[in-house]
């Protein structure tokens, strides 16, 4: 396998070339190709030329190695490394062209995250992280906010695209809203976790991020520092994503948890 190193220095690339083509494809008119779990729930034509890319381009340089991406059919490699990508993060936010949609590449080997990358394709800002070795914002190194008063944290979430479950949301960001300081819903599960990484949010928290939203995201919180984790000491997955400044993990994981843990 080559180093974690290398395995980001090729995610960037793709993933810089990517966030290249959405933003040039955006000059134009976009409209929804399909819808996938509800009528919300939208692909364009440039989440899937924007994963083609990303495919031959990975593939050509790795051909051994697996791709699961959210748009297209899984590659199953021989190499150990798979490739976890999200073609367009923030799908709707594109549509309507709100300034904020991501690149995420994720690289696994043997099941666990080594690299990642998110590209914050309008404002070009680019978010790295490698296994052990820290998280950067445009090569700089970066950390989480430090906050410690539960009350004084800015939270991030997001919501689901099926009504019953927006409604559950719902209740639960009634139940949190006057206990900290205030929430974001900004639509990218990706950036989320970056902005906890940096120090621009200090919490985020969602149910059904896929591995491709959350994959490079987590790791790059947890190596500015974030504690990282899903509920009742469960790892990160669709069930639920938590990162948080290690003082307010537990605090708002009781307080999530308090929404009533069932339903969250």
């Amino acid at each position: 396998m080559s180093t974690s190193e290398e395995l980001l220095k090729l995610a960037v690339e793709v993933a810089e070339e990517a966030a290249q083509l959405i933003v040039e494809r955006r000059r134009g008119t976009i409209t929804v190709a399909e819808t996938k779990s509800t009528i919300t729930d939208v692909v364009t034509a440039v989440d899937r030329e924007s994963e083609e890319l990303i495919r031959a381009r990975i593939l050509r340089a790795r051909p051994d190695d697996s791709f699961l991406g959210e748009e297209g059919d899984d590659v199953v490699g021989t190499s150990g490394v798979r490739w976890v990508v999200d073609p367009i993060d923030g799908t709707v936010n594109y549509l309507y062209d709100l300034p904020t949609y991501a690149v995420s590449i994720a690289v696994e080997y043997g099941g666990e995250t080594v690299a990642g990358v998110v590209v914050d394709a309008p404002k070009g800002e680019v978010f790295t992280a490698t296994l052990g070795g820290g998280a950067f914002a445009d090569g700089k190194p970066i950390q989480v906010s430090g906050a410690t008063e539960l009350s004084q944290a800015l939270v991030g979430t997001g919501f689901g695209y099926d009504p019953a479950r927006r409604q559950v949301q719902a209740e639960v960001v009634q139940h949190l809203i006057t206990k900290v300081r205030d929430i974001r819903r900004i639509g990218v599960g990706a950036i989320d976790l970056c902005y906890v990484a940096c120090g621009r949010l200090d919490v985020v928290y969602e149910r059904g991020l896929n591995p491709w939203d959350y994959g490079a995201g987590a790791l790059i919180a947890a190596e500015a520092g974030a504690r990282v984790g899903g509920l009742n000491g469960a790892p990160v997955s669709p069930e639920m994503s938590i990162a948080a400044t290690p003082a307010l993990f537990e605090p708002f994981h009781a307080l999530l948890a308090g929404a009533d843990p069932l339903r969250v």
